[in-house]
Parts: structure tokens; sequence; C-alpha cells
């Protein structure tokens, strides 16, 4: 079967809605370029979990060089720095850094049809809009969720941003809409790098959903 392109939201989605841990650490340099540093573990219980009749609905995990290959070959201004993967104590772990151009080559590898990442511009102030998590959806099965959630125990997630000077994060919603953070998750809100930890099951939990937005200053 011929293996589809994907994008790294709906990876983070999927990864939100299953038993991986992600560590995303997006950085803007002065120049206007961004580099993407992940590191996701990919539970074999997960994998196992996906094959299950019935359980289409989750999406395709990537889990090796050529699928980003195949990704970035169709986005300009993209670069694949370094990939690497290994498998340790049950887990399919890749290391994973890519260069982009500009803004927009990152949010078309992000998410190109702007539903779930977005940055709004006003003056020298940039606001980066992902959201992780949309809200749970009826149609899931709620006996799966609960499986997912008792093998995601162990696995955290965690996203950061760094610029010039001091940027801001504050958290929302699946919808947009600006939350306090959970009492569980571990945040840095303002300085040179702001950050968001939280486990995955704990974000399972999380009916209305999950999203981040980085405010910072454009370099002149």
């Amino acid at each position: 079967m011929k293996k589809k392109p994907f994008l790294l939201l709906p990876l983070l989605i999927l990864i939100f809605n299953s038993c991986i841990g992600i560590s995303a650490d997006i950085q803007m340099r002065r120049d206007g370029s961004f580099r993407l540093v992940l590191e996701y573990r990919i539970s074999r219980m997960a994998e196992t979990i996906g094959r299950l009749d019935g359980n289409e609905i989750w999406q395709f995990i990537p889990t090796g060089r050529a699928d980003f290959e195949r990704t970035i070959a169709r986005i300009d201004g993209v670069r694949l720095v370094s990939f690497s993967s290994r498998e340790r104590t049950g887990d399919i772990v890749n290391n994973i850094t890519l260069d982009f151009k500009d803004a927009q080559a990152l949010l078309n590898f992000l998410d190109p049809q702007g539903r779930r990442a977005s940055i709004n511009r006003e003056d020298s102030l940039n606001r980066f809009n992902i959201i992780l998590n949309e809200p749970v959806s009826s149609e899931i099965n709620t006996d799966l969720m609960n499986l997912f959630r008792q093998a995601a125990v162990g696995y955290n997630v965690r996203i950061s941003f760094s610029a010039e000077g001091q940027s801001s994060m504050m958290l929302t919603d699946g919808a947009g809409k600006t939350i306090t953070p959970p009492p569980q998750a571990e945040v840095v809100l303002s300085g040179r790098n702001v950050s968001l930890e939280i486990e995955t099951a704990e974000i399972l939990g999380l009916k209305e959903g999950l999203g981040v937005v980085f405010a910072y200053t454009v370099p002149r």
C-alpha cells in the first residue's frame, strides 16, 4: 500500500489521542527562519491498538525517514537536517530536525489549510497559534479512549518556543478560548524560551481540547 504524506499537526493530534510522547522545540532565528526539533516515542501498544478492527479513525503514524522526505518534497522552503530512529524499552524513538526558510514554510508544514496553525501579525508583534488537540468528539469510543489513557501513563508531551528577545505563551482550549493552565502542567509563560509540559494521559482528559499561543516580537 502506498503511504500518504503527513503533516505535523495531524501527527500531534494523533499523539494527543494515543499513547505516545513528544518533545517539539520551535526556534525562530533573527533572519526570520525557523528550526523545529522533534523527538517522539511511539508505543508498541499504540501501534497494536491502531491495527485492531474498527480503529480506522486513528491516523497513520510516520515512523521512517522516507515519510518525512515525501512530505517536505511537496513544500517549498523546508530542509530535513537530520533523522534518527531507535528502539528503547518497547518504544520506537524518532529524532528529527527540520529547517524552514520563513514562517510560511513552517505553517505549510504544520497545517497548510490554516485550521489548526496560524500566525497573526500586528505591527512588530506576532502571535503563533497552534491547536494541539481539538475537543473530544462524541463519536470517539469511550472504552477505546480509556484504553489509550491507561497505556499513556509514563509518557509526556512538551512543546517549547524561543525567539530573539522575550516571548510569552498562553494556553487555550481546542476552540482557541484562553484557559488557565491545568494544575498538573509545567509551564514557562514568559522569557527567552516558553514551554508547556504535561502528561499525555492528562491531555486525554481535557475534553475541550488544548492549544497554545506564542507571542513574540519580529526581529528588525
